[in-house]
């Protein structure tokens, strides 16, 4: 007997016909609402009264929300692998984690002739067909930037660039039957898909040995790779009514390690009853002997992913319902790194909701190792991944909802990034001062401070937080307002970090309806100069208009260079013009563009995806104001060869109207923030000409851009009244200390 232990699914196999191309589709829809949980196609390119099985699947896809979606098995001569790759990957993406490959290396080889295709010997095909999964596999793989080369006697590619990376852990199935095809399903595949017809008694356990043998030899556990089985009624294990079958399936289950069954038919009836009568019957009844003989179910993990796991995080132990991502897992690459930092925690947790992130926080808080949260993975600090510990990711946490449209309050989760909420709320005329990019995360910002293009006009985002919902540490879910726990309130609103595991925000978005939009290039040879002009313009300008300006150290082909992108908050163009203008004297003008656009076209969606690289090494200040002396000593900081590049940005106007009381971030009689970043990983370079030339003008740090490790910088963030203060929150709701990562505060100081 063989119990692989999976989870039982349920689906089924559909003719495409085209002579009513909506009757296929139906069927797919009523497989959904039957209960099912995957519908497949048969793929013949070469048979003209079928449907093109991919573009079928595209489209059912669309007109489904919860089935998964599958050739069998897709006709590999007629499909090249890499465009197949990246079609699989691209309808993954779409469905939201749907779609799975079936494969197969062909069958009617006088059709497949017939359509163009050269043919090849069964022995050829197989190889074909394992050339093809390493192609496959390879374009998936994002965790390098190395272009791919697979060369292949049938299928290669040379230097193709990867990606895009399916949204879930996509499973190869291969139709096979003879032993090269099922030594190859047990060496490289993730199911084996068999037709019964086919089968002769005593096949399936056959074909299981040979699978799990090769799996063996290949370093695997035989459990990796799923049994699946297409069945048709009225003949082998399906016959008599539905009510009969049950008998049969849970055998197959138990003794055949069948865990996937697919059935054969376009009969609406036994579709439904297949959902409603025989696949809950089978689950109860398979789950009732496994529970009796103690087999072991759940996700199987290869020996070489197990290998990698670290000690002191009990893996098995993680909440049920609770996405996890290991170091072995091939989702690790997409959630281990930050925009600029390359992570290696032992797990990352991917919770959907607020209760898996108590339940997530619960089991963080017992293992070994330090506990990263991060909602975007943007912060340039990159605070929110680890080396050997747990990331509570809550990226999934990313619903954008409008709650009052009178006071335009926005309720946000914190796993959303900007780019989604400015372009959900701008076909209302409205926007959010939430920094210069798209993929930062909602979560990390409106915690820490939130200096944006529209911020002399409109203040930081924390000035428009009106409520959280958050997790403490005990894990507790509170939501704090003004009103509810108001000194929580005031402590999130610039040391979140330090408190809690943020799920929502509620923010009062401003009216915004368009902008101005500048940017200008300027030649930085004397970015002493550049500065100290650009500074003292921006920050005597009025109050619509706020400016960052990007200055690189330029090497060896090109000298320092500069970029002002600068927003008149308003579609004023008259007024735009009258205050832009005077910009174009702070250096000389390589290049210039200005455009009427919502603000959604400046912050708008980008891909979220961060594979980091060394430490980031940089060094924070806020600037009181722009003078000559202090213009001169960050163009010294620039051209003093430690630095890569430096950042200001302006935080006058309305960041100066709330008192420095008024909320965790206090730094509040400021004109810009100051950012410089090393061009290498050793930070002594960078600290000692930061602290010699630009420290002595400064006055505070805005924490999001630093990552000086040294315990001054605490003091920097926070003067010393709000530490106090925050000292004292953190004894209330945080006294273990469990949030310690991110410019910790130690309750005990």
């Amino acid at each position: 007997m063989t119990d692989y232990g999976h989870d039982l699914t349920f689906g089924t196999f559909l003719t495409p016909t085209n002579a009513d191309p909506q009757v296929p589709v139906s069927l797919a829809v009523l497989t959904e609402e039957a209960g099912l949980d995957l519908v497949t196609f048969q793929d013949h390119p070469y048979q003209p009264r079928f449907l093109d099985t991919w573009t079928l699947l595209t489209y059912v896809a669309a007109r489904t929300t919860r089935v998964h979606l599958a050739g069998n098995v897709l006709n590999l001569p007629l499909r090249p692998p890499a465009v197949l790759a990246r079609a699989v990957a691209s309808l993954d993406l779409l469905s939201g984690g749907r779609a799975e490959l079936g494969l197969g290396a062909g069958a009617f080889w006088d059709a497949m002739v017939g359509m163009g295709v050269p043919r090849l010997t069964p022995g050829q095909g197989v190889d074909a067909l394992s050339e093809a999964i390493d192609v496959i596999r390879g374009l998936w793989d994002t965790s390098t930037r190395t272009p791919l080369r697979v060369g292949g006697s049938h299928h290669s590619v040379d230097g193709a660039k990867r990606g895009p990376a399916p949204a879930h852990d996509v499973g190869i199935w291969l139709g096979a039957y003879k032993p090269r095809m099922l030594r190859l399903t047990g060496a490289k595949a993730d199911g084996w898909l068999p037709s019964e017809g086919y089968l002769q008694p005593g096949d399936l356990a056959r074909g299981n040995r040979a699978v799990d043998a090769a799996a063996a030899e290949a370093g695997r556990d035989p459990r990796e790779i799923r049994r699946l089985l297409n069945l048709t009624p009225g003949t082998g294990s399906l016959t008599g009514p539905p009510s009969a079958w049950v008998d049969a399936l849970v055998s197959l289950a138990l003794t055949d390690g069948v865990g996937t069954f697919i059935l054969g038919t376009d009969d609406p009836s036994v579709i439904e009853a297949f959902g409603a009568e025989v696949a809950p019957a089978v689950r109860e009844a398979v789950a009732a002997e496994r529970a009796s003989a103690g087999t072991a179910t759940g996700p199987v993990r290869s020996a070489a992913a197990l290998a990698r796991r670290v000690e002191g995080i009990a893996y098995d132990d993680v909440p049920t319902g609770v996405d996890a991502v290991e170091p072995g897992d091939r989702r690790y690459s997409d959630v281990r790194s930050t925009y600029m930092r390359r992570g290696a925690p032992g797990l990352v947790l991917l919770p959907r909701t607020t209760s898996e992130v108590v339940d997530a926080l619960a089991y963080a808080r017992a293992q070994r190792g330090p506990l990263g949260v991060r909602s975007g993975g943007h912060g340039i600090s990159g605070r929110s991944t680890n080396d050997g510990g747990v990331v509570l990711d809550v990226g999934r946490l990313s619903s954008v909802e409008v709650v009052d449209e009178a006071t335009r309050r926005v309720r946000i989760g914190a796993g959303a990034t900007w780019g989604s909420v400015a372009a959900a709320i701008a076909r209302r005329g409205w926007a959010i001062s939430s920094g210069d990019y798209g993929g930062v995360g909602v979560g990390g910002l409106a915690t820490t401070g939130g200096i944006g293009l529209l911020g002399r006009l409109h203040g930081l985002t924390i000035d428009h937080v009106v409520a959280f919902e958050v997790v403490l540490a005990d894990g507790s879910v509170h939501v704090v307002s003004a009103d509810a726990e108001p000194e929580l309130f005031w402590g999130l609103r610039g040391a979140g970090g330090n408190l809690g595991v943020v799920t929502s925000v509620d923010i009062e978005a401003s009216e915004v309806p368009d902008v101005v939009f500048a940017q200008m290039v300027f030649d930085a040879t004397d970015p002493g100069a550049l500065v100290a002009r650009w500074g003292a313009l921006v920050q005597d300008a009025p109050r619509e208009l706020t400016s960052f300006l990007h200055l690189s150290a330029g090497g060896r082909d090109r000298g320092p260079m500069a970029q002002a992108m600068t927003v008149w908050a308003s579609a004023d163009t008259e007024a735009a013009v009258a205050a832009l203008e005077p910009l174009l004297e702070a250096g000389p003008v390589l290049d210039q563009r200005a455009q009427v656009t919502p603000y959604a076209g400046i912050i708008g969606p980008v891909s979220k995806h961060h594979d980091g690289g060394a430490p980031p090494v940089s060094r924070s200040g806020l600037l009181p104001r722009m003078s000559p002396d202090a213009g001169a000593a960050l163009g010294s900081v620039l051209l003093s060869g430690e630095a890569s590049l430096l950042q200001l940005r302006a935080v006058g106007g309305a960041v100066n109207d709330v008192p420095a009381s008024a909320t965790a971030y206090a730094h509040r009689a400021h004109e810009f923030s100051v950012t410089a970043f090393a061009g290498r990983v050793d930070r002594a370079g960078l600290d000692t000409v930061w602290d010699r030339e630009a420290y002595p003008h400064m006055d505070g740090l805005y924490l999001s851009f630093e990552t000086d490790p040294r315990p001054e910088r605490l003091l920097d963030a926070f003067p010393p009244a709000t530490l106090d203060r925050l000292r004292a929150l953190k004894r209330t709701y945080d006294p273990d200390h469990v949030f310690d990562q991110n410019f910790p505060i130690d309750p005990s100081a």
